[in-house]
């Protein structure tokens, strides 16, 4: 799959026939009108950043207000930044911890979706550059780290990563020279990681990659093309060293 060039975003910020209000809103809100750009900066301002039992109760009352869906008992820690949050959809029992920032930008994609009982651990940032997200029920995603995706991106529920998880939903083509790789386009042919699937620490899954169910991956390893189910696989790249199953 094809996808927009990665300069897409710099172009539209250096764009002279949009204004600075509405390049900012293009950029964050992701919703026109003077309503949706006067909520996001209500709220923000009013919570975002405000520690303690007082931060989160606001939080966890005006953030579902800006998002397309939230059930009930979703926490936010502080300075958790939400871009195109109408885009986002939220089950119940979430915790969002400190400093994430969950973006679902895009033109004409669906977003982000978290499923009931999942944790996003701080500083963790899940990107969307006109991809999705969808991460499953009772996940467990760790500090420090990153889903990026530029097309789909699915982890089945009881996912456990630790800290600094890459997931690599894109690639870039350099097949010319005459242009920087920056500028040529970037393809996406998504990434799929079944249930119960444990990534040790500092773990890279490269795009095109699937994990299956119930399969454990090592510290450090890099994961490319298809890991079957119940496997234990470490390295770079990643390869099968023993079966789960008997």
């Amino acid at each position: 799959m094809a996808s927009d060039s990665p300069v897409g975003i710099q172009h539209d910020l250096h764009d002279p026939q949009v204004g600075k209000v509405g390049k900012y809103q293009n950029l964050v809100v992701g919703k026109k009108g003077v309503w949706s750009l006067l909520k996001y900066e209500i709220i923000a301002m009013l919570c975002a950043n405000m520690p303690g039992a007082l931060g989160l109760l606001l939080r966890s009352k005006l953030y579902p207000r800006l998002l397309g869906a939230s059930g009930r008992n979703v926490n936010f820690g502080m300075n958790v930044v939400l871009r195109h949050p109408h885009k986002i959809k939220i089950g119940d029992n979430v915790v969002i911890d400190d400093n994430c920032l969950l973006d679902a930008k895009g033109s004409d994609n669906n977003g982000i979706v978290l499923g009931s009982g999942t944790f996003i651990g701080r500083n963790t940032i899940l990107s969307c550059k006109n991809g999705d997200i969808e991460i499953g029920e009772n996940a467990n995603i760790g500090f420090n780290c990153e889903i990026f995706s530029a097309s789909k991106v699915v982890l089945g529920k009881n996912a456990l990563f630790a800290a600094y998880c890459y997931l690599i939903g894109g690639e870039h083509t350099f097949d010319r020279t005459d242009v920087s790789v920056l500028e040529q386009q970037r393809t996406s042919a998504g990434i799929k990681v079944g249930d119960n699937v444990w990534l040790g620490a500092g773990v890279k899954v490269n795009d095109g990659a699937s994990i299956g169910r119930d399969s454990i991956i090592g510290t450090s390893a890099v994961v490319r093309g298809n890991i079957p189910e119940y496997s234990i696989a470490v390295g770079i790249p990643a390869k099968v060293i023993k079966s789960r199953k008997k």
